[in-house]
């Protein structure tokens, strides 16, 4: 519990320990359920709940604030991290009302069982006066969910946008740092969930332009003082700038992949072209997905197995074709036995990846030498790509 300005508190809850979210990305720096408490002049305010594990701790530092009364609670999204524990505080302050909007309204009657006398429906850039501080609401849809919207304290020049700008990082500061690490954290989260969403995200951009903006306070990881380092992270990634970067899912089962994959980072390399291999086997798929964001060349590179991909390939094109990467170019190389469908079962797999697509390479056995040089005939193709873009001398 901390005051951030003049009566607007943290009353969320540091998650040190999870180490997955949504039972799919892992966390290894845990994560944060921020809530926000307003002390108005008439009114008190909730922003946000937690998840319900750490009702305790959202529970503990209402009170430790001396809070009496709460007239409203405001759900800008339905997910349980956030909205979970609305339930238990209708139950603790009975005369709370939910602030949200119509659409969230109904997911609250489905997801949370809220009654919808409890409910306060709010339009588009309306506003809510709490005496001497005044919320206005606006709708940031599919950031990451189609009810997902923001509130701006005017007076005080907070914007609360929900996962927006997020990072799943639990830490002890209070505030971000705008440093390279803190980046890489807010970018991990983009990826994860924000991406596939890139062109609405730039609408929700220019709703946020519109505001004079002093602080951010998410709902995931610290908070900004410095509002223009997440905003301009999120007009990078949302444009359709990429970088010089070829980015290698593989996996390898006799080691045949295993070199073409390595003898080709080397020949990008000698070319000037940035390389990342992602092994498949115990890959952490946030610095996958993160990778994803802006390279300009995605390779899958796997062995053929029963006429078809390897399952941890396949899964690796799945992820890929969800995110929807900005990607320009994208191909497929690896090794089989006799023969298969492995590059027709890939190419249909990645329909959402709208790039140019490079001839996949595919070599039978362990390489030869005549091979290692077909793999740098691939390497110039991948050059010839990036030039095109400017990318590269």
């Amino acid at each position: 519990m901390a005051e951030i300005k003049n009566n607007i508190y943290y009353v969320g809850a540091k998650d040190w320990d999870r180490k997955f979210f949504d039972e799919l990305v892992p966390l290894s720096e845990g994560t944060t359920y921020n809530a926000y408490f307003i002390k108005g002049s008439e009114k008190n305010v909730l922003i946000d709940s937690v998840d319900p594990e750490k009702f305790d701790t959202l529970l503990s530092n209402l009170e430790r604030l001396g809070v009496e009364k709460i007239d409203y609670i405001v759900s800008l999204h339905c997910e349980q991290d956030h909205s979970g524990c609305i339930p238990v505080i209708l139950q603790e302050f009975p005369e709370c009302k939910v602030v949200t909007n119509e659409k969230n309204c109904g997911l609250l009657q489905e997801h949370l069982h809220i009654s919808p006398e409890q409910i306060q429906v709010i339009e588009e850039w309306e506003t809510l006066s709490l005496g001497d501080k005044t919320l206005q609401f606006f709708f940031i849809p599919w950031v990451h969910w189609p009810e997902t919207m923001a509130a701006y304290l005017q007076e005080d020049k907070v914007l609360f946008p929900c996962d927006m700008f997020g990072s799943h990082y639990a830490t002890s500061e209070m505030f971000a740092k705008s440093d390279a690490y803190q980046l890489e954290l807010i970018k991990s989260y983009y990826a994860e969930i924000m991406m596939p969403y890139k062109k609405v995200i730039v609408k929700n951009l220019e709703k946020i332009d519109q505001l004079d903006i002093d602080m951010i306070a998410a709902s995931h990881g610290p908070i900004y003082d410095d509002p223009q380092f997440p905003i301009n992270a999120y007009k990078d990634w949302v444009s359709d700038k990429v970088t010089n970067h070829v980015v290698i899912p593989y996996i390898s089962m006799h080691h045949s992949t295993r070199i073409m994959v390595e003898h080709l980072i080397d020949e990008l390399t000698e070319r000037g072209i940035h390389a990342r291999p992602y092994n498949l086997i115990g890959c952490d798929i946030s610095q996958l997905a993160s990778s994803l964001v802006d390279s300009a060349t995605v390779v899958l590179a796997g062995p053929q197995i029963l006429a078809g991909p390897h399952p941890a390939l396949a899964n690796a094109a799945f992820l890929a074709n969800m995110l929807k990467p900005k990607t320009k170019f994208v191909s497929i190389m690896g090794s089989y036995g006799w023969g298969g469908k492995m590059v027709e079962k890939l190419k249909a797999a990645i329909p959402n990846i709208k790039a140019e697509l490079i001839e996949p390479l595919m070599i039978k056995g362990m390489p030869r030498e005549d091979d290692l040089q077909l793999i740098n005939e691939f390497a110039d193709k991948i050059l010839e790509k990036h030039r095109s873009e400017g990318l590269v001398e």
